[in-house]
């Protein structure tokens, strides 16, 4: 008879459990521990942001100094080579001539590092890198859309556990301190672009 009963209760003990689990008791949990992942990819992605963009930011200031100082170094050398005139009483001044020349030869040499820049990247390397810069912003700000629609509906859920049927009986009773999460709401500044300067 002692068995009979064990086993009923064993019995009894595992349709519960069953129900219990069938139930929703689970499903809060397991809701809340969701919605906090995704929170945390959501840092994750500003944390990337907040990483990748000075790097980028330099790198590309980098290039484009780079890049300038031949520029500049050509419009420099230009206006020294117009700056020293020669005229048809000077040819005959081997100092006035070294002058012009020397002016000459900067501007050629210059002019040979563009053309070595421009031979080489055919479109200047800053432009490319601009273009680079321009797609891992895009690219970062789709990430951080993503991760904050994914806490959304993370947290949607979570909250509506909460509130509807057979898991609001658990929230009620085992759950009760529970209470919803905040959804993400963008701040004034973000309905705004970003500004990044160079």
């Amino acid at each position: 008879m002692r068995s009979v009963s064990s086993w009923r209760s064993l019995v009894i003990a595992a349709i519960l459990s069953f129900t219990v689990a069938g139930c929703g008791y689970n499903t809060i949990p397991t809701l809340e521990e969701n919605a906090k992942a995704k929170w945390a990819a959501v840092q994750a992605q500003y944390q990337r942001r907040a990483d990748l963009i000075p790097n980028l930011v330099a790198t590309v200031q980098g290039y484009a100094k780079q890049e300038k100082d031949v520029l500049t170094s050509v419009a420099e050398a230009r206006a020294k080579a117009t700056q020293v005139k020669i005229d048809a009483s000077a040819l005959s001044d081997p100092e006035k001539m070294k002058q012009f020349q020397d002016a000459q030869s900067q501007l050629g040499g210059a002019l040979g590092r563009l053309l070595a820049v421009s031979e080489a990247y055919p479109d200047l390397k800053s432009n490319a890198n601009f273009l680079a810069l321009q797609s891992q912003l895009e690219g970062t700000e789709n990430r951080i859309n993503v991760a904050r629609r994914d806490y959304i509906e993370a947290v949607r859920d979570y909250n509506l556990a909460l509130r509807t049927f057979p898991t609001l009986l658990w929230a009620k009773t085992f759950f009760s301190s529970e209470r919803p999460m905040a959804e993400f709401t963008a701040s004034e500044a973000a309905q705004g672009a970003p500004q990044v300067k160079f």
